[in-house]
Formats: structure tokens, sequence, C-alpha cells
């Protein structure tokens, strides 16, 4: 095992990778910026180095310092966590080459995946339907146009790096291609990094639903089931549940394993090891497609490890140490239902503004079945500089009714005060006829609140 680890990360992820090291005995290094020196994971680290200034370019994406950090406190390997360079293959080839083992994927791996261009021509390769679009980087404003209206209207222009709904625009014209291109060309940028985009045809009102892969540096690989990531606004996740109430229905019996079977012939291809997540947009007739795979671990990971009784981020210790996966297919017997609401720092009734701030008071949920991921507590400044997530609530249930009916108690709990949060807005979501059905698609955030319902949730506020 491991003696060292260094999480190159801050926030709830961090707080989440060093729970799993001390549950291993494994010890932890924190680095943060000056903006995170109060934070969490600063605290409760067995030890703690400063990488930088606030904003995340002067710190928690600068490898030379990351890496100066793990050779000053001696570590063994590196977890990178979600976001930051957590996909850079660059970065994982220089943690081997200064002989620390990166906790996620092979470069050789997120090179065949770099990007989601390059990954959409991997999926075609493996034999998964993608969307119609552009075979690779679209250049210039022309190129674009070209593509658009050879695959007709409405497309949709993506960053091939990052994510999180950034460097992403809907066009349903000539006009708005342009405007959409170059606004996302700039956004994905100064986001990433990496101004590149592609376009692909518009699915309108699909269902976003990603599989939990596994794999180890033996070729083994398997999946652990769906999630249903469909509850979005501006392309960002809201709400996550697992098993997918679409996959559920009588009428698509089949379509889980399908999607299965397609999400392990891409990591197949690609020889990937680690854990990740292929990505999947399926409308209401059974068809779906490949949408991008996510080389690290996902904001969402808590619900599957909660039907399953997998801990995703040990597996991924373990897998970096060399160790064989001892799971099989046949070993999952996943379990009930899990939904997790991401808590974020913002004003759902003012477009999503940030509320950066200083929190007053802070009173997680608790109980049977409930399980937050946070690093947010009483008195904690919740800095402008980084996503605007401080949480993560996550029921589990002996079926959906009740797993959803412990998350409409727990957020009735959920006490945090001096910011504004998402958390009455997903109580209003957990109330709403058609997500109690399950009868929901990505424009429900928007159709809600283009409705009469807004006033209702304005209300609950």
């Amino acid at each position: 095992m491991f003696e060292k680890v260094l999480v190159a990360n801050r926030g709830e992820i961090a707080m989440r990778i060093i729970r799993a090291c001390r549950e291993l005995n494994v010890k932890t290094v924190a680095v943060y910026s000056k903006a995170d020196a109060n934070s969490m994971h600063v605290q409760v680290a067995d030890e703690a180095i400063c990488i930088g200034d606030s904003p995340s370019n002067d710190s928690y994406l600068r490898i030379d310092r990351i890496i100066s950090a793990a050779e000053i406190a001696d570590v063994d390997a590196i977890h990178p966590g979600y976001g930051f360079l957590s996909e850079n293959a660059h970065f994982a080839d220089v943690c081997e080459s200064c002989n620390i083992r990166f906790i996620g994927p092979r470069s050789a791996a997120m090179n065949a995946l770099h990007d989601k261009a390059s990954s959409r021509a991997l999926a075609r390769r493996a034999g998964v339907p993608t969307p119609p679009g552009s075979d690779g980087l679209v250049e210039t404003e022309q190129d674009a146009l070209a593509i658009a209206r050879k695959i007709t209207y409405p497309v949709m222009i993506k960053a091939v790096a990052g994510g999180g709904g950034r460097g992403m625009r809907v066009a349903h014209n000539d006009v708005a291609m342009v405007k959409g291109y170059h606004t996302a060309r700039t956004e994905a940028e100064k986001a990433f990094g990496n101004s590149g985009v592609y376009i692909e045809k518009f699915i309108e009102s699909p269902h976003h639903i990603e599989f939990q892969i596994l794999g180890d540096n033996k070729g083994n690989i398997i999946h652990l089931g769906e999630r249903d990531c469909s509850i979005q606004r501006r392309n960002q996740k809201l709400i996550e549940e697992t098993p997918s109430p679409l996959l559920e229905k009588r009428e698509f019996k089949g379509l889980r394993e399908k999607m299965g079977k397609a999400a392990l012939r891409i990591a197949e291809t690609a020889g990937y090891t680690s854990a990740g997540t292929v990505e999947f947009i399926a409308d209401d007739r059974g068809n779906f497609y490949f949408l991008e795979v996510n080389k690290r671990i996902q904001v969402e990971h808590p619900i599957t490890e909660e039907v399953t009784g997998v801990d995703l981020v040990k597996q991924q210790i373990l897998i970096a140490l060399g160790e064989k996966l001892t799971l099989s297919k046949n070993d999952l017997q996943p379990s009930g239902h899990a939904i997790e609401c991401r808590i974020n720092a913002e004003d759902p009734f003012d477009d999503f503004r940030p509320s950066p701030g200083r929190i007053e008071m802070y009173f997680p949920p608790g109980g049977g079945g409930v399980r937050i991921d946070s690093h947010a507590y009483a008195g904690y400044t919740i800095p402008p500089y980084y996503d605007s997530m401080i949480g993560k609530l996550i029921t589990h249930g002996k079926d959906r009714a009740e797993a959803m009916n412990r998350m409409s108690r727990a957020l009735g709990e959920y006490m945090i005060t001096g910011i504004k949060t998402t958390i009455p807005f997903e109580q209003v979501i957990l109330q709403d006829p058609d997500f109690r059905r399950g009868t929901y698609n990505t424009s429900f955030v928007e159709q809600l609140l283009g409705s009469a319902k807004v006033e209702l949730i304005q209300d609950k506020a």
C-alpha cells in the first residue's frame, strides 16, 4: 500500500479522497491556494502545502508547483480528483517520470480519449453510435456553417476539452451558429486553455445516461451500472439518480444491457484503466448515442457506491498500486435506489448566479440512508474563484419512492444561511409530478423555470 498520497484538488472531492486514504491507513498531503487556507481539506490532511495565489491558474493548475509539493512531502502517489488536472495526460506523464504514481487512467488511454472529437472517432471504431457531426476540430467559421447546414439545424457547438457545460452552445440558424462558434471558443479557451470545438447534431430533449466503468492494468474491465443525469441547468448536472427511470421502463427492456456493452467496448478499445464514465444520450424511442468519456472519478459517483456497496475511490487507489480487479459482473448485485442533489452556492431565482460569501449557519441533515459529502462548515467563506458546488446530498432507499421521500425530508433539514443555495429549487423538483413519475429529460429544468411553477418555487424559497 502507498504510504503517502498527495491530493491535487480542493473542496468536497479532496475530503472524499482523504477519507478513503485514512480507511486504507494511508497518510495524505493537501495542497491549497491562498483562498483555501481555511478549507476543511487543509485542516484534516496529515500535511498541507500552499501552492500559490487564489486563481486556479496560479495554484491548482500549476503542474510544477504540485510536483514540487509532492517531492517536498516525499509522496508515493497523487490523486487528482475531478476537474483541474484530472484528465491531463501530460500531468500523468510528469508524475510517472518523477517516480510518483498517478491515481487515474494511464496517459495512453487519456491520449486515446484526449478530447471529445477523438473520443467520437474511437466510439465509431468500437461500433458505438454517435450523433452526426464534424469528423474533428472545426477550425473556421466557414467550416462551422458548412457542417451545420449539412447535418441540419439545430446543432451543438462543443468544446473538445473540459466539461461542466462550459464551451457549449446550441444554434438553430446561421446567425446563432456564427455567434455560438466564437463564444464557445472564447469560453473554452478561458476555462480549459484549449479553444478547440467540434459540432454535432443537437438531439432535442434527450435523456443523459452514463455508465460507471472500472478497469485494472491487467485487461479486466467492468461496468457498475448507469446513472441518470438528465436534471441539468445550462448543461450542468443538478440531480442524479440510479437506476435510471428510463431504463426501468418495460418498453425499454434490454436497453440497459446494450448501453452497458457499448460502454465496455469503448473502454476496451481505449485500453482504459482506473475509474471512468462513459456518457450517452438516449431518446424516447430507445435510440442512444455516445457523448464522451470522463477520464476521472465523477462528482456523482456516490450514488453508484450506495447501490453497489463498492468504494470507487479505494478501487482507484488499489488499481494504481497494480492490484487486479477482484470485482466481476456476477459480484455486483445493485440494491435499492439512490439520488444525489448537488448543493451549489447559487441563486436559482437569479439565473443561478454564484453566491460566494461567509456561511453563517451550517446544519446538515442526518438519519438513515442519508449521506453528506461536503467541505462546508459554519464560518467558512466560499471563495469566488472556483466551482460553486459546496456539497452533495445523497439518499438511498429500498426503491425510488423511498429515496425520493428521504431526499425531500433531508433537503428540508439542510440549513445553510449567509449565502444563497440551490436547496429550495431542488425541494420543488422533488415534489414535481413529472419528476416523481420519472418522466423527465434534459429540458426539465428549463421547462420548469419557464412555467407557472416558478412562482411556487419562489414561494418555497
